[in-house]
């Protein structure tokens, strides 16, 4: 009887202990103006050490900000491991204007972007998560989908779709790293595409950067399809470009888009069928190319 209790505890408790989700709740604030309550979080991030890189309010999202910050630790061990990998160095914030405050599981997206290289990151990623608990508050009730840890170094939304080191992820080859970064800058000062950037992050060192990229078309940027989806995923936002040495590079949307809502149907999905395309043919605009 006690190996048949225990079995069936085991059952119970194992999806909590080898699951994760993408994001955490902190502690709500009082509702009210959004510019306010965006401000009221940078300081709270920036008393903890965390320095803030970034923040906007994106377009079609009334009510909805986000936050975008780095630590000190995890920025370090990224710079450590250098590649694609600088994607896992952004950390996202979202505030609604009702006073919800949420932000990214870090363990979650650094084991999906920094994948077998994961323990070698681990005790940042744990220091910057003590820090963002200690400014937001929360860390507990987490939200927006499980995906078994082991499954996240090699996920997919469904076999046969794109992963993190995807063909469809690259833009465009530039002469030299920092021809690409400059591209991507004076595209973004431009408001090509109608995007606009919200951060950037260069080690010119390891050759490699990540900006946040605003998708400000009031039909086919980022309103349509979150709006579609769901928006309490918000620290899933902004999407990003990443260039590791002279290739402009972004994660694919049946990649990226499913890893921060992997809780949401097929069917949900197929309605934003035309996303993926929509947001690679804008980043190769951005990257300098032609769609």
């Amino acid at each position: 009887m006690r190996q048949l209790l225990g079995a069936l505890a085991l059952l119970i408790i194992s999806p909590v202990v080898w699951a994760l989700s993408p994001y955490y709740y902190g502690n709500r604030l009082p509702a009210g103006d959004l510019t306010g309550l965006v401000s009221r979080v940078e300081t709270a991030l920036q008393k903890q050490g965390l320095e803030v890189v970034g923040k906007y309010v994106p377009s079609g999202l009334g009510g909805h900000g986000v936050v975008v910050a780095t630590d000190k630790d995890l920025l370090a061990a990224v710079r450590s491991l250098g590649g694609a990998g600088i994607v896992a160095a952004p950390i996202r914030v979202g505030v609604k204007s009702d006073g919800t405050v949420s932000f990214m599981n870090l363990e979650y997206w650094s084991r999906a972007y920094l994948r077998k290289q994961y323990p070698l990151a681990e005790r940042a990623v744990r220091n910057a998560h003590t820090r963002l608990v200690r400014a937001l508050g929360g860390g507990k009730k987490a939200f927006g989908g499980d995906v078994a840890k082991a499954d996240l170094a090699e996920y997919q939304y469904m076999f046969g779709m794109e992963g993190f080191e995807s063909d469809k992820n690259l833009l465009l080859e530039h002469l030299s790293f920092e021809d690409a970064v400059k591209t991507i800058q004076d595209n973004l000062a431009a408001g090509v595409g109608k995007t606009a950037k919200v951060y950037e992050i260069v080690l010119p060192d390891k050759k490699v950067a990540v900006f946040g990229v605003a998708l400000n078309d009031p039909r086919e940027g980022e309103g349509w399809w979150v709006n579609t989806i769901g928006g309490d995923n918000l620290a899933a936002l902004p999407y990003e470009i990443y260039v590791v040495n002279n290739r402009a590079s972004h994660l694919f949307a049946r990649f990226r888009i499913a890893l921060g809502w992997p809780d949401v149907g097929m069917g949900t999905f197929m309605r934003i069928v035309e996303a993926p395309g929509i947001i690679r043919d804008t980043l190769v605009r951005v990257a300098g190319g032609t769609p």
